[in-house]
């Protein structure tokens, strides 16, 4: 078992406080098998409010639960039950999102599509900052300044 760090970077205009918008949040993730190392060819969908059973786990349930289609390991990941931490770097620098434990996978990739939310500079809320195309732009009416979120870029380590 090893628990994984994302972390994000992202070019902020004007807002700060970028985090999913809802604890429905589906984060797209790049897996692979810790026994035979193959990365599965897709990306997988992982919603931390549902879980599974794992099989022989006597109980044990996590978000994520994959047999790998090369050694037909069975492998799982469970979030971490903190909620994800808000990215407001100055500069553009990693911050950490959120914490994985991962049993038997590795996840190697991040994709940030979906519906994420974000604060501007006089307290506007943007409940809806669509990071499907990578970026997204808005105009912050209180501020009377444009904002944005673009460059999202992400990294795994080892909390």
């Amino acid at each position: 078992m090893v628990v994984l760090l994302l972390s994000i970077k992202a070019e902020l205009e004007n807002v700060t406080d970028l985090v999913p918008a809802s604890n429905h949040f589906e984060y797209f993730f790049r897996v692979k098998c810790n026994s035979c190392h193959e990365e599965h060819p897709k990306l997988v969908s992982i919603n931390r409010k549902e879980e599974r059973e794992v099989s022989g786990g006597k109980g044990a349930t996590a978000n994520f639960v994959w047999r790998c289609g090369m050694c037909k390991r069975e492998s799982s990941a469970k979030f971490d039950p903190a909620p994800p931490t808000p990215y407001s770097a100055e500069n553009a620098q990693f911050a950490p999102l959120l914490k994985i434990e991962c049993r038997g996978l590795e996840l190697v990739g991040f994709d940030p599509s979906g519906t994420w939310k974000c604060v501007g500079m006089k307290g506007t809320v943007f409940p809806e900052v669509d990071m499907s195309e990578g970026e997204w732009s808005d105009y912050d009416e209180k501020a009377a300044l444009p904002v944005g979120v673009s460059e999202i870029e992400s990294q795994w380590t080892r909390a």
